[in-house]
C-alpha cells in the first residue's frame, strides 16, 4: 500500500498565560512506494513519532492530507484505517496468554469481518511462525524475555493483516545485543510480509540498516530523505552529517583562501571553485589517511585496538568536538606509534565535506 503525506501540519496550543502554537510537523510532503520500509530518524522532540501518530489516526492534523493508495484517509477513524502499531512499550495485556494478546485484535471484528475461534487460532499461530515465538503461546507476557514481548506485540500488529506497519521506537528498551538481532529480525519480517512499513527513531544506526529510504528530522521539518548511504554519503547540511555516523563526523572550523581549503595553519587540500568564505569542515572518521608527510597535523592522544581497524585518537586545536578531540579510523596495519607526540594525516576528498559557517548548508567541492 502507497503511502503519500501531503503537506501535514501539526500544531498544538502552547502551555502558559500567553498562548500560542507549537508547531510539531510543519508541511510535510513525501510519498512512501508500496512494500517499502522507511525510518523517519532525528533526534527527541523533531516530530517523528507525531508524524506516526497522524498517520495512525491517533492525531489529526492542522492542516494537510494522509493518502492509502488513492483513498484520502485524513479524517477516517484509526480503527478502520487497517494499521497495526507497535509501540515502545510493547502495550501486551499483562493477565492474557500470548495467544490471547495477539487474537485480541481480532475479538472486535464485525459483520463480514467476524472471524470464528478457529480462523482466529489460525491467524494468530501464522503470526507467531512469522515471529518466531509459536512455543511460548501459552505463557503470559511476564513469563517472556524482553524480545519475546516485542515479538509478540509485532504479531499482534501483523494478525490483523494490516495495510501498513507502524513501528515506534520498538527496540529502544531492548540491550544491545537483543536490538541487533531484533532489527534483523524486523528486517526479516517485512520483507516477507511486503507490507509498507514506517519505523521510528533516534538511532541511526538501526535506521540506516534496515530501511530502503530514511527521512532526517529536525524541529518538525524534513531536512534530508533518500536512501541511507546516499543520504551518509552526501548530506545536504551540517545537521545530517552530525547525525548520520557512529563515531560520529568531526567536525572543524576553517577558511577556503584562493581556492585553498585551511584548518587552523594547516592547508589541507585543494577547493575548486569555492569563494573565499570561513567554512566547517567536516570529515568522516573513515576519511583519514595516516601519512608522515600528511597536511593535517594533530596531537597524538591515544590508539584503540578494535581487531580488523584501529581508532585513532587525536586532537586539533580547530576540531569542534568535545576538548578538541576528533576519531580517525584507520586500517590496523597502518597503527602509528601511540607515543609519539604527534600524528600527521592526509584525507579522502570523498569523505571531506564543506559547509556555510552561516546557513550550515553544504558547499558543493570537488577537490582531488
Amino acid at each position: 500500500m502507497k503511502v503519500v503525506l501531503d503537506h501535514l501540519t501539526k500544531q498544538f496550543p502552547a502551555r502558559g498565560k500567553n498562548g500560542g502554537v507549537v508547531t510539531a510537523v510543519s508541511d510535510f510532503s513525501f510519498e512512501i512506494p508500496d512494500g517499502k520500509l522507511l525510518a523517519l530518524l532525528g533526534p527527541s522532540g523533531c516530530g517523528k513519532s507525531t508524524m506516526l501518530y497522524m498517520i495512525c489516526g491517533l492525531e489529526a492534523p492542522t492542516s494537510g492530507s494522509i493518502y492509502f493508495g488513492d483513498d484520502n484517509v485524513t479524517t477516517v477513524p484509526p480503527e478502520v484505517r487497517g494499521v497495526g502499531l507497535v509501540f515502545q512499550n510493547y502495550a501486551l495485556y499483562p493477565h492474557l496468554t500470548v495467544r490471547q494478546n495477539i487474537t485480541f485484535p481480532l475479538e472486535n471484528l464485525k459483520g463480514k469481518e467476524k472471524l470464528t475461534r478457529e480462523e482466529m487460532n489460525r491467524r494468530a499461530e501464522e503470526a507467531a511462525d512469522l515471529v518466531q515465538i509459536r512455543p511460548y503461546m501459552e505463557r503470559r507476557p511476564n513469563e517472556l524475555s524482553g524480545g519475546q514481548q516485542q515479538r509478540v506485540a509485532i504479531a499482534r500488529a501483523l494478525v490483523k493483516m494490516p495495510k501498513v506497519l507502524l513501528l515506534d521506537e520498538p527496540l529502544s528498551n531492548l540491550d544491545a545485543r537483543l536490538r541487533l538481532q531484533t532489527r534483523e529480525e524486523l528486517r526479516r519480517i517485512q520483507r516477507e510480509t511486503g507490507i509498507t512499513t514506517i519505523f521510528v527513531t533516534h538511532d541511526q544506526e538501526e535506521a540506516m540498516s534496515i530501511s530502503d529510504c530514511i527521512v532526517v528530522m529536525k524541529a518538525g521539518t524534513v531536512q534530508q530523505t533518500g536512501k541511507p548511504q546516499e543520504v551518509y554519503d552526501s548530506p545536504v547540511n551540517l545537521f545530517v552529517a552530525k547525525f548520520l555516523g557512529t563515531p560520529p563526523i568531526n567536525v572543524f572550523t576553517g577558511h577556503v583562501k584562493a581556492e585553498k581549503l585551511y584548518v587552523g595553519d594547516d592547508c589541507i587540500m585543494d577547493a575548486p571553485d569555492v569563494a573565499d568564505r570561513d567554512v566547517f569542515v567536516g570529515i568522516r572518521p573513515e576519511g583519514f589517511i595516516v601519512d608522515e608527510n600528511g597536511p593535517l597535523v594533530c596531537s597524538m592522544k591515544a590508539v584503540e585496538v578494535m581487531g580488523r581497524d584501529v581508532s585513532v585518537v587525536a586532537a586539533h586545536a580547530a576540531c569542534q568536538n568535545a576538548a578538541n578531540t576528533l576519531r580517525a579510523i584507520i586500517p590496523s596495519d597502518t597503527m602509528p606509534n601511540e607515543n609519539n607526540e604527534t600524528v600527521r594525516f592526509s584525507l579522502k576528498p570523498t569523505k571531506v565535506f564543506l559547509f556555510d559557517a552561516l546557513t550550515e548548508e553544504r558547499i558543493p567541492c570537488t577537490a582531488e
